[in-house]
């Protein structure tokens, strides 16, 4: 089966499928395997996570496909990546995807690479270095985090496709002009499932606000025809109806029938939910269960 086809339909996004503590190994497994049950084809580990933290989400499940979302190039040794990348898929039956990428401007001047002020050329050094690498990364095993046309490019050309944050379906219809019909194009979809319209869009509001101080997204957003009055106080309406899915599983599966029509292969669902700062992360395994029902995981 090809590397694409193992993403399936519908994945979980989630930074709380990291694996920073080892005594949460068991409970990670456990709602792996869940996932895997309801039918999720992968399980995306946000913020930042390295390859290793991709092991007890291997080891609970057999067949889904287990990605980074995404594995900062700063914090990791190229040559060190491809030498995990391939034990673990070697040991895990090649279900492992790393997704990387140049995370955001903010982060990357505050490191002491040559390159932290042109994120683009670092991260087509850092391709080369996993091309050449004693154990490489095969072009299909890797996909980039992607939001311009120069890294949409980047993620066609040197990868298996792009993964797209924070982004609409406006966004996913130009990526996949960029990309062409066989890139692989997997957006991350956020959904606030509440029934209450003005609590949803708080804890959206709340949400959102970080990201809004990053200039890599608030750059995509006014490229899209969003304004900088759109970004104040956490975003304005408009802009919360175009990233979020609001209200009723219901409401989500319209929004991710929108999202696919525009173009995109595969959502990264990321259930918010207003506790994803607290420590340890919550798993929203009950909205988890309540989404597998609604949205259209089979291919």
């Amino acid at each position: 089966m090809a590397f694409h086809e193992r993403l399936g339909r519908v994945g979980v996004w989630s930074m709380g499928l990291r694996a920073d503590d080892p005594a949460r190994e068991a409970e990670l497994g456990e709602a792996a395997a869940e996932l895997e049950e309801l039918g999720y084809g992968t399980l995306w580990i946000g913020g930042s996570p390295s390859v290793d933290q991709a092991v007890p989400l291997l080891a609970g499940t057999e067949r889904v496909t287990v990605g980074t979302s995404i594995l900062s190039i700063w914090d990791h040794a190229a040559a060190d990546v491809a030498a995990r990348h391939a034990e673990v898929n070697a040991k895990y039956g090649g279900r492992f995807l790393l997704g990387l990428g140049v995370s955001h401007d903010e982060i990357a001047q505050k490191n002491d690479h040559p390159l932290a002020n042109r994120p683009y050329s670092a991260l087509k050094e850092y391709l080369t270095a996993l091309d050449t690498a004693p154990t490489p990364v095969p072009r299909d095993q890797r996909a980039l985090a992607a939001l311009g046309p120069k890294m949409l490019e980047l993620s066609r050309d040197r990868s298996l496709g792009a993964l797209p944050y924070l982004v609409t379906p406006e966004h996913v219809a130009q990526a996949r002009a960029t990309l062409g019909p066989d890139a692989v194009l997997a957006p991350e979809f956020k959904v606030v499932l509440d029934p209450d319209a003005e609590r949803a869009r708080a804890i959206a509001r709340t949400y959102l606000s970080f990201y809004l101080d990053l200039a890599n997204y608030t750059k995509n957003l006014l490229r899209l025809g969003f304004a900088e009055e759109d970004f104040v106080g956490g975003g304005s309406d408009r802009l919360l109806d175009a990233i979020f899915a609001i209200g009723t599983p219901e409401a989500a599966r319209q929004r991710a029938d929108e999202f696919f029509a525009a173009g995109a292969d595969h959502l990264a669902v990321q259930v918010v939910t207003g506790k994803e700062r607290e420590q340890p992360v919550r798993l929203p395994r009950a909205e988890w269960r309540t989404l597998a029902e609604a949205l259209p995981l089979a291919n």
